[in-house]
């Protein structure tokens, strides 16, 4: 069925949420899964090699949102939030098929592996120049996590070339520092962001975003609890309603030390009572359409809209 929202030419004349990844670290299928099958073999793994990846919602990588924000002028920004390891997959899969020319902006959670491994590729999304003679892409992170990628990544750290160094093309980035701290915003390509720092795990903060004017929009991937003062920001009884919130759930059952599962995902959700919900991170325990069908009916005993995203979902929205 054709798009309303897409012109002749295939570019889109409203704002969207892409959802490029929604699996947790190791994506989905577990490699494990595949090559050490248990008996009976992981119905989810196996499943999702079965169907090409496009039609297939139990397929999923790293976590990442591509936010394609129609401007005031006309024009469209592409702001990326973070750049796990599948990166480059998700780049032949989705951008391919929503037309995403390239990346204006780059915004990161945190810096661990399932959302920065991805940087190297970033140049294949940038205009091709052998001397890197190109406008570098902002990216917008905290300056732990700085400190963090300049020992991970040094060689996409700016630097002045020494006496007989050669140049190597590689993406090209201009690193800006922003804050923890929900009272100190930030502009991304013509969008406003503010910072929602959460604990992922005791001893670490990462990063949510809230983003949007029209529709206040809340994207939160790796989270173990809310400090008071974020879950101010994006509640109901504090700031405001969000239209759509974006939230973490590693499994179904139980706990877990840095991420919300299930259990705690939905009492959170009773809490901050947003208008919708899209939940990513997940790992191979979920079976997409199952357990959608459970959420349908807690949603609808709850009076809280709450779904499993999916890798290559697109949401068009009124940022």
């Amino acid at each position: 069925m054709a798009n309303p929202n897409l012109t002749e030419n295939g570019v889109s004349d409203s704002s969207a949420l892409i959802f490029l990844g929604t699996g947790c670290s190791s994506a989905v299928p577990n490699a494990r899964c595949l090559i050490q099958p248990s008996d009976p073999p992981c119905e989810v793994c196996f499943q999702s090699l079965s169907v090409p990846p496009e039609r297939n919602p139990n397929y999923r990588c790293n976590t990442s949102l591509l936010i394609d924000y129609f401007r005031s002028d006309g024009n469209h920004s592409y702001i990326l939030i973070d750049v796990g390891k599948t990166f480059r997959e998700q780049v032949l899969r989705w951008f391919t098929i929503h037309k995403i020319p390239r990346v204006d902006s780059i915004v990161l959670t945190h810096e661990h592996a399932d959302a920065v491994l991805g940087l190297d590729d970033i140049r294949s999304v940038q205009p091709y120049s052998p001397t890197n003679d190109i406008d570098p892409t902002p990216i917008y992170l905290s300056q732990h996590a700085m400190e963090s990628l300049a020992v991970k990544f040094p060689y996409l750290i700016p630097k002045k070339l020494k006496e007989g160094q050669e140049v190597r093309r590689v993406a090209q980035l201009d690193w800006k520092i922003i804050e923890d701290d929900c009272e100190k915003p930030f502009v991304a390509s013509s969008l406003k962001f503010v910072p929602l720092p959460v604990m992922h795990g005791e001893d670490y903060i990462c990063l949510g975003f809230l983003f949007g004017d029209k529709s206040r929009v809340a994207y939160i991937s790796d989270v173990s609890r809310f400090p008071t003062s974020t879950e101010y920001v994006i509640s109901k009884s504090g700031a405001g309603q969000l239209d759509l919130l974006i939230l973490d759930t590693l499994y179904k059952e139980g706990s877990h030390n840095v991420h919300f599962c299930l259990p705690q995902t939905l009492e959170a959700l009773k809490r901050i009572c947003p208008k919708q919900t899209l939940l990513i991170g997940m790992t191979h325990e979920f079976d997409h359409h199952k357990d959608n069908e459970f959420l349908m009916e807690w949603s609808k005993r709850e009076g809280i809209s709450v779904q499993l995203a999916h890798d290559g979902l697109r949401i068009p929205i009124d940022l």
